[in-house]
């Protein structure tokens, strides 16, 4: 990543559509203040490593059971119109040998979602993150965003809600499922 380049980019951009970063006082410094917000913010998932993040694996426990996990603030920028979408992700998983710490599971959230991607793409990378690279027998991913992209483009709808779920693995039993549509796994 090009810091300076972006602060560039911004300064030339913000001069494009007529306003001069050096002739206006409030604008001075504003090239490198987004450059710093997109670079170590919005979009730090892309100096995360998943591998490592879901590395630090413990024994998981024996019998069937399901690990769920909701309420995790979280945020993805947009590639269309490069806004954020925030809200809240649910994960569930069936495990299969092993298990990770829960502050494992919420960088492995912010890895894959703090990054220039549309949200479907964002949970299905999680799910299958969960099963190919942790073992887990089935994963679920549900994301429930408010998108900038909504509020202040097109039909501008500031209150709409965005929700997708995603799903990888092996679940003949639906307890991935169950897990990410009961009324106890509610996202927000």
């Amino acid at each position: 990543m090009d810091r300076a380049a972006a602060a560039a980019a911004i300064e030339a951009f913000l001069r494009a559509i007529g306003h001069d970063p050096a002739t206006e006082a409030a604008l001075e410094g504003t090239g490198q203040r987004v450059a710093d917000l997109y670079l170590d913010d919005l979009l730090d998932g892309y100096a995360m490593d998943v591998a490592a993040i879901l590395g630090s694996r413990i024994p998981a426990p024996s019998g069937q059971q399901v690990v769920a996990m909701q309420a995790i603030e979280t945020h993805v920028v947009c590639p269309h119109h490069l806004t954020v979408a925030r809200g809240f992700a649910a994960i569930a998983f069936v495990p299969g040998a092993h298990v990770v710490g829960l502050g494992a599971l919420a960088r492995l959230v912010d890895a894959r979602a703090h990054r220039l991607a549309l949200q479907e793409d964002v949970g299905l990378a999680i799910a299958n993150d969960l099963v190919e690279q942790l073992g887990a027998r089935a994963a679920g991913c549900r994301l429930e965003l408010s998108h900038g992209c909504l509020a202040h483009h097109g039909p501008k709808k500031a209150a709409a809600i965005v929700r997708t779920m995603s799903f990888a693995g092996d679940d003949p039993r639906g307890l991935v499922l169950a897990a990410l549509v009961s009324g106890t796994l509610q996202a927000s």
